[in-house]
């Protein structure tokens, strides 16, 4: 049988035990382990690569303790903007949503862009007006909200900062709200989905490195599927995610090795901080961040299953 395997995040930071509670701790593994046997069971089941991470990001989403869907943090005039990628390795096929306010699952949406549409990115109302014609869940504002991503953005409202999704544990966390899955099926085909609601109290429409194919997410099966988290300008800049897939089609580099390299070098000349997972279509996983944590976890059917959250 061949190898298949799966991993998952749910953004990185400084992100300290000190800081933690047990119970907020174990909150935070349950819902890691949850999006990554939904994951699982899909490639256990003989499904796609990127059926499972679809499924995977899908439970992160409806997880409010992360910073995509449910408990997006919110924009300077209050509001939610999500923005969500999916990709798949077989034939580089992609879909992005950026700015979507309404859209339960934004990554279903950028599954049916990518399915459905001639397109690749589509952002604000039109990309909202594309959901209600594919007939996507939507959600009310009600939905997306949580009290700690509330209080988040009181804090900071009238000033002329954003914040880096401060978590509920208090000043001094800094933490990359983003959530992705990235997997390789028993065919060895392999794909990756990105989602994230975005700094709190951004402004003019602001959209980081989650949507944007080769920056935040990328898949290409004859390298790579990488779905990163971390301050998405520097991502951007970086062009991180295609960065590791080149680093292995040119260089012949490993995953592990390419990864290292964008990461701990690359992105730390820029104060890139933040990680990024990946895996390759020997279904070998790579998760690397450079800084204090990274909420994660991987599966594969050699019998690995494990999440953490601390180096």
């Amino acid at each position: 049988m061949n190898k298949f395997s799966i991993a998952i995040h749910g953004g990185a930071g400084t992100i300290l035990q000190s800081l933690m509670t047990p119970e907020l701790e174990k909150a935070y593994k349950d819902g890691l382990q949850t999006a990554l046997d939904a994951g699982y069971a899909v490639l256990k089941n003989n499904g796609s690569a990127i059926d499972a991470v679809l499924a995977a990001t899908i439970e992160l989403e409806n997880d409010i303790l992360f910073n995509a869907g449910k408990g997006s943090v919110f924009t300077n005039k209050g509001l939610h903007e999500m923005d969500a990628a999916i990709m798949s390795g077989v034939d580089l096929s992609a879909g992005a949503v950026a700015g979507v306010t309404n859209v339960k699952n934004p990554i279903e949406l950028a599954y049916h862009v990518m399915t459905n549409s001639n397109h690749v990115l589509l952002c604000g109302s039109g990309a909202d007006d594309f959901a209600k014609e594919q007939n996507v869940q939507l959600a009310n504002d009600d939905y997306f909200f949580s009290e700690f991503r509330y209080k988040q953005w009181q804090e900071i409202r009238e000033s002329d900062g954003y914040a880096l999704d401060h978590s509920v544990t208090g000043a001094g966390e800094k933490k990359f709200g983003t959530v992705g899955a990235v997997a390789c099926d028993a065919l060895g085909n392999i794909a990756a989905a990105t989602s994230t609601g975005g700094m709190t109290n951004k402004k003019y429409g602001r959209v980081g490195d989650s949507p944007l194919i080769g920056c935040g997410t990328y898949a290409n099966n004859k390298t790579c599927a990488v779905s990163a988290t971390g301050h998405g300008e520097l991502f951007i800049k970086a062009v991180a995610a295609y960065d590791v897939s080149c680093l292995m089609e040119y260089k012949g580099l490993s995953l592990q090795d390419a990864m290292n390299i964008v990461v701990n070098d690359k992105l730390v000349k820029i104060n890139g901080e933040g990680g990024m997972i990946g895996v390759d279509a020997q279904a070998n996983i790579a998760m690397l961040f450079n800084c204090e944590g990274m909420y994660r976890g991987r599966r594969n059917n050699e019998g690995v299953n494990e999440v953490a959250i601390y180096k």
